[in-house]
């Protein structure tokens, strides 16, 4: 029974790893109608800064602060470039950010090698808590604890606030959006930003509990992908439910069929498709 708790609380905390990869995608896709088949390198790319600022300063909170941030500021002044994409069409799209994908991971390999790389777990969360008759490891509950934040102060962003209205207003209309004094692009720009911190932040999360290698990007993507299609399209509560019931799901499996767990991600996505085709939580 023991081993059941622990694969659910791992579960909990790959889940909240893939919504965090997820609603950027989710957010970028569904709002602003741009697919971003890129988004899985910004992900590799957080995880491999993370190990480049730990290998150089041996500081893991450090990491967790600039390579995120690193990101999100690559992103915002390739901005421009991305609005040029998004007036393409959803083909154009794909290939382009594909490109950009294999470019750099390509360049990730010639920096880092193929070998994958180890990233130290910080000291202070080293070991484990005794959580009744399971010990469980510190660093994997903080992990929950910060993604969950993080779940929390999107929603209130996206949802609560002037930032959130004003979003799904240029969504709408950006004519209308900008008549009001409303610069959307910058609100666009933005919101392309806080993609990239979410998925680099994943990276970093991630980092110490599964090392970095360079086609771990892809995997991300996939996972993105299918929390997406599961959840429903620019649906927060929607992609944060599909997430952990992956997260679940996959680690459950791992226990009982470890050779089939993967394959289970892709029948429940199947499922959904069939049965709910908008996804659990989608629009019409």
């Amino acid at each position: 029974m023991n081993i059941y708790i622990l694969q659910l609380l791992n579960g909990l905390g790959n889940g909240m790893i893939y919504f965090l990869i997820a609603i950027g995608l989710s957010v970028v896709f569904g709002i602003m109608h741009f697919l971003n088949i890129a988004h899985g390198v910004l992900y590799l790319l957080g995880a491999y800064l993370c190990y480049a600022i730990v290998d150089a300063t041996g500081s893991c909170w450090l990491a967790l602060i600039v390579a995120p941030a690193a990101i999100a500021a690559l992103v915002w002044f390739a901005h421009p470039a991305l609005r040029r994409l998004q007036a393409l069409s959803i083909n154009f799209q794909i290939l382009s950010t594909l490109g950009i994908a294999l470019i750099v991971q390509e360049l990730v390999v010639l920096y880092w090698g193929e070998i994958g790389k180890h990233v130290a777990t910080p000291s202070a969360l080293q070991g484990a808590v005794q959580m009744g008759i399971i010990a469980y490891p510190k660093y994997r509950l903080f992990v929950i604890g910060v993604a969950g934040a993080l779940a929390l102060v999107l929603w209130v962003l996206l949802e609560k606030t002037r930032f959130g209205a004003v979003l799904r207003a240029g969504t709408e209309s950006q004519d209308m959006t900008s008549l009001l004094g409303i610069d959307v692009q910058i609100v666009f720009a933005f919101t392309f930003a806080l993609g990239a911190w979410l998925a680099a932040v994943a990276g970093v999360l991630a980092a110490p509990i599964r090392g970095v290698e360079p086609f771990m990007g892809n995997e991300a993507l996939m996972i993105a992908f299918v929390v997406v299609v599961i959840g429903g399209i620019g649906s927060f509560s929607g992609a944060l439910v599909a997430a952990l019931l992956i997260g679940v799901v996959q680690s459950l499996m791992t226990a009982l069929w470890s050779s089939g767990a993967n394959i289970m991600i892709y029948v429940a996505m199947t499922a959904v498709i069939l049965l709910m085709p908008r996804g659990l939580m989608g629009r019409a």
